[in-house]
C-alpha cells in the first residue's frame, strides 16, 4: 500500500455525476487546486450496505465541510449510470437520494490503482491468461488534499469497516489550524483547542499545562 502523504495527489479526468444527477464527462480534481481543500474518498460499490451510510453521513456534514471551503468528492468503480440510478433511488429503498457532492466513475479502475486502494491486482495464471486476484473494487480510502494538490492525510479501511466522517472533519480542522497559525496539533486535538509550538520549549509549555 502506497503512502501518498507529502506527495502530489494523482490527477485524473473521468466521468462523474454532480449535483445529485448531472453528468460531467471530464471531471478532474485540478479544478480545486489553488481554491479549495479536498476530501477525496473511495468506496467499494453502489447499491451496497456500508457505503450508503458513509455517503449519507458525508452529505449530512457537507455544510460543515463547505463552511471550511472544502470540496467533498466520492469515487467508486461503478459507471456514471449506476451512480445516477443510485442518486435517484429513495433512501428507504437503499438509495442515496439527496446527495449533492460529486461521485466519480472509475470504471477502468485506474484511479483506484493510482491511489493504490484497489482491493486486488491483475496477474497471469499458469496458462498465461490474465485474471484478477482479490476484489475488483476499491478499499475505503480517504485522502485530504491541500490547495496545492498535496496529500496531507490518508486513511484506508478494509471493505467491512465504515469510516468516521467526524474524524475526517477533525483532520480538516487540524490542517487548517496548522496552515493558519503555524502551530502543530497534539493528540486528540479538536477545533477550539490550544495548539503547540513545534519546539522543545513549546512541548514543555504545553505538557506543563496539561
Amino acid at each position: 500500500m502506497s503512502v501518498l502523504v507529502g506527495k502530489k495527489a494523482p490527477l485524473f479526468e473521468s466521468e462523474a455525476v454532480v449535483n445529485g444527477g448531472e453528468f460531467v464527462e471530464k471531471f478532474t480534481l485540478e479544478q480545486y487546486i489553488g481554491k479549495k481543500h479536498v476530501v477525496f474518498f473511495f468506496y467499494p460499490l453502489d447499491f451496497t450496505f456500508v457505503c450508503p451510510t458513509e455517503i449519507l453521513a458525508f452529505q449530512e456534514h457537507l455544510a460543515e465541510f463547505e463552511k471550511r471551503n472544502v470540496a467533498v468528492v466520492g469515487c467508486s468503480v461503478d459507471s456514471k449510470f449506476s451512480h445516477w440510478a443510485w442518486l435517484n433511488t429513495e433512501k428507504n429503498a437503499g438509495g442515496i437520494k439527496g446527495v449533492t457532492f460529486p461521485l466519480v466513475s472509475d470504471l477502468s479502475k485506474t484511479i483506484s490503482e493510482n491511489y493504490d486502494v484497489l482491493a486486488g491486482e491483475y496477474d497471469y495464471n499458469e496458462d498465461g491468461e490474465m485474471e484478477f486476484d482479490g476484489a475488483p473494487v476499491a478499499y475505503r480510502g480517504l485522502f485530504l488534499i491541500d490547495k496545492q494538490g498535496v496529500v496531507r492525510h490518508q486513511v484506508v479501511n478494509d471493505l467491512p469497516l465504515g469510516r468516521s466522517v467526524k474524524e475526517a472533519l477533525r483532520m480538516v480542522d487540524a490542517l487548517q489550524f496548522f496552515e493558519e497559525n503555524g502551530e502543530v496539533c497534539p493528540a486528540d486535538w479538536h477545533q477550539g483547542d490550544e495548539g503547540m509550538k513545534a519546539t522543545a520549549e513549546g512541548v514543555a509549555e504545553y505538557l506543563g499545562k496539561h
